[in-house]
C-alpha cells in the first residue's frame, strides 16, 4: 500500500473538517430543552395560565409539562423551537407577570409554533390525567365496566320529572 504524504494530509484535513461540521449537529440532536428547573417552572406557569384550575395541585401540571417537553424534544428542529420559545418567555419576564398580564402575553404569542405545540399537547395530556378526573368528578371511561346505562346514567335527581301529556 503506497500512500503519499499529500493524500495522507488531505485525508486527515478532510476528516477534521467533516468531524467539525458533524459535531454541532450531534450536540443539537442530543440537546434536551426544558430539563432545567427554571424552564420546567416557566412551562408549569404557562400551563396554569392557559388552563387555570385553582383546585388542581402542581402534579398534573408537572406531568403535562413532561408531555410537552417530550413532544418538543422529538427532533432537533423542535428542540430549537422550544429553546426559542423559552427564551422569548424569559425576555418577557413571564414568570414574574400577574395572571392577567401573563394571559395577555400568551395571546400575543398564540400563533407561534411553541405555543401551538404546548397547547395541543397540554389539552390532551392534562385532561387525560386520572388525578384531574378525580378532582373534576369524572369517573373515567365506562367501556371496561359495561357502559353508563347501569352505572348511574338515569340518576339525574336534580332535574324535575318530565310531564307526560296525552294528546
Amino acid at each position: 500500500m503506497n500512500v503519499s504524504r499529500r493524500s495522507l494530509l488531505l485525508g486527515t484535513a478532510s476528516a477534521a473538517v467533516i468531524g467539525a461540521a458533524i459535531s454541532p449537529l450531534r450536540a443539537i440532536a442530543a440537546m434536551k430543552v426544558g430539563e432545567d428547573p427554571d424552564s420546567r417552572a416557566l412551562l408549569r406557569r404557562m400551563l396554569r395560565v392557559m388552563f387555570p384550575h385553582a383546585q388542581f395541585p402542581d402534579s398534573p401540571y408537572d406531568r403535562t409539562a413532561d408531555a410537552v417537553l417530550a413532544a418538543g424534544n422529538k427532533t432537533p428542529a423542535q428542540a430549537l423551537m422550544m429553546a426559542d420559545g423559552f427564551a422569548e418567555l424569559r425576555r418577557a419576564g413571564f414568570g414574574d407577570l400577574d395572571d392577567a398580564a401573563a394571559l395577555a402575553h400568551l395571546k400575543e404569542i398564540e400563533s407561534s409554533a411553541f405555543f401551538q405545540l404546548a397547547r395541543g399537547t397540554a389539552v390532551v395530556s392534562l385532561y387525560s390525567d386520572a388525578e384531574v378526573w378525580t378532582i373534576l368528578g369524572y369517573e373515567g371511561p365506562s367501556y371496561d365496566q359495561g357502559g353508563y346505562i347501569n352505572r348511574g346514567f338515569n340518576d339525574l335527581d336534580w332535574l324535575p320529572d318530565p310531564r307526560i301529556t296525552e294528546l
